[in-house]
């Protein structure tokens, strides 16, 4: 078996797949570590979801321009990450000027951009546009159609959002535990809250074309699931969380490779999910298991002490 996994590194499609799917991994992993202990697990989603505008208008765009490059990733994912940073100010705005909470206005924002993205997908398909053949990739994911170029887009753009993570850290890290706090020392949440969205949003969008918009949550959710079960802090959470994805992202690849026709990127979610319920359970500190097991032992020691209390009465 582990010679059949070597064996696998020789083929050129996997090697890229791999490449592109480990990096997605590690940097959707780091960065969605924010939205989940800001309690913002549906931001993935709706990113997702709202880039699919993004990305047909820049199909359209392009092709008037240049027929050529117009479904290039390097031209589409710039329009998808220009989306959903729309559509998470959008979100953000509703939430401000109105009643409305944020798990509200998260909802509403997805329906909406992703109703037009398929309005705009529809356009495309009727329309005089070429090469349109391959578009519904980002919809579904097709990580065996990735090229040289998606992973040069990928490892460009993935290098941007880190960059922008280590940068801002001390910023990002203060606003995600103490908003208030963060105001208080001089940080502009105008400036902080726009700057860590965009940064999520990258993360995500990068990964759209290997897994597609409808499971591309997991790379943000469970990776920070898994990882903050086995340490209270942000920086060791961050380092874990992108671990599991990339481990995911490599192993998914691999093991698809190996079963043949089944689609690369279903195959990584499942290990995904893998880690986060392995976590849940036999994470030392907070796993379900061991936490029986010390609940247990503190029941028997308490019923212990109430013994040797009563024998010395």
């Amino acid at each position: 078996m582990f010679a059949e996994f070597l064996s696998l590194f020789g083929d050129h499609t996997v090697r890229v797949v791999a490449a592109g799917a480990t990096i997605i991994g590690f940097v959707a992993g780091a960065l969605g570590c924010f939205a989940y202990l800001r309690r913002q697990s549906l931001l993935g989603d709706v990113v997702a979801h709202s880039s699919l505008s993004g990305i047909t208008l820049a199909f359209i765009l392009s092709s008037l321009l240049a027929n050529t490059v117009a479904k290039s990733m390097i031209v589409l994912v710039p329009g998808a990450i220009v989306a959903g940073s729309i559509a998470m100010l959008f979100a953000g705005a509703v939430v401000r000027r109105t009643k409305i909470k944020m798990d509200t206005a998260l909802a509403v924002t997805l329906a909406l951009f992703f109703g037009g993205g398929i309005t705009l997908m529809r356009v495309i398909q009727t329309g005089p546009f070429t090469e349109r053949q391959g578009l519904d990739s980002y919809i579904f994911g097709q990580a065996a159609a990735m090229t040289i170029a998606d992973i040069q887009a990928i490892v460009l753009l993935g290098a941007i959002a880190l960059v922008l993570l280590r940068v801002f850290w001390k910023e990002f890290k203060l606003y995600t535990f103490d908003e208030s706090f963060s105001k208080s020392m001089g940080f502009s949440g105008k400036i902080l809250e726009p700057l860590l969205l965009s940064t999520i949003v990258i993360a995500v969008v990068i990964g759209l074309k290997a897994v597609g918009i409808i499971l591309m949550i997991a790379f943000v959710i469970a990776p920070p699931s898994a990882a903050r079960q086995w340490t209270h802090r942000l920086e060791g959470m961050v380092l874990l969380s992108g671990g599991f994805g990339a481990a995911a992202g490599l192993l998914g690849t691999l093991v698809s490779g190996l079963m043949g026709d089944v689609p690369t990127g279903p195959v990584i979610v499942i290990f995904l999910t893998l880690f986060a319920v392995f976590s849940l359970f036999f994470a030392p500190k907070r796993g379900i298991v061991f936490r029986s097991i010390r609940v247990k032992r503190n029941r028997r020691a308490l019923v212990a002490q109430q013994h040797i209390s009563e024998d010395s009465v």
